[in-house]
């Protein structure tokens, strides 16, 4: 089976989460991706920073402004495997990612198609095409069984 460019790129996201989980996080992980090269990581860290903002969105935004030497994030795609929140919504609209794919939907917080689509309205300066559902079962999986053993614990 050959697999696509977002595929490939979703699985080194994956990777990620599992980074998270290994630490007690929620498992959600994200890279940022430009000319065929990881340019920014994250992975959630709110639990062990005790910061709201530790989204794995948030880290691989500042991690590849670091890297790029840069606010703007041009020409980068970040892959995530959980939907944008409002607030990592605003940091793409900010940062000017060019591009978002995520892998499972979150019907509480998602604010890229689910609960709204900020990336898409056009009263901001930028707009982000998305894609989601890649890798859709994976994503979901981690963080389903996460939360499972949390609750037979």
């Amino acid at each position: 089976m050959l697999i696509t460019e977002d595929e490939r790129w979703m699985r080194e996201a994956i990777e990620r989460a599992r980074l998270a989980e290994s630490l007690g996080e929620v498992p959600i992980g994200a890279v940022i991706v430009r000319d065929g090269t990881i340019v920014g990581e994250g992975y959630n860290l709110r639990e062990r920073d005790r910061d709201p903002t530790a989204h794995a969105e948030m880290i691989a935004i500042r991690d590849a402004s670091e890297r790029l030497q840069s606010w703007r994030l041009l020409g980068c795609t970040l892959y995530v495997t959980l939907e944008p929140c409002p607030m990592c919504a605003g940091a793409i609209l900010q940062s000017r990612v060019e591009r978002v794919v995520y892998g499972a939907s979150d019907p509480k917080a998602g604010c890229v198609g689910t609960l709204m689509d900020l990336l898409q309205d056009s009263r901001f300066n930028h707009v982000s095409p998305w894609t989601s559902g890649v890798l859709h079962e994976e994503c979901s999986f981690l963080l389903s069984d996460f939360f499972r053993k949390l609750r037979s614990r």
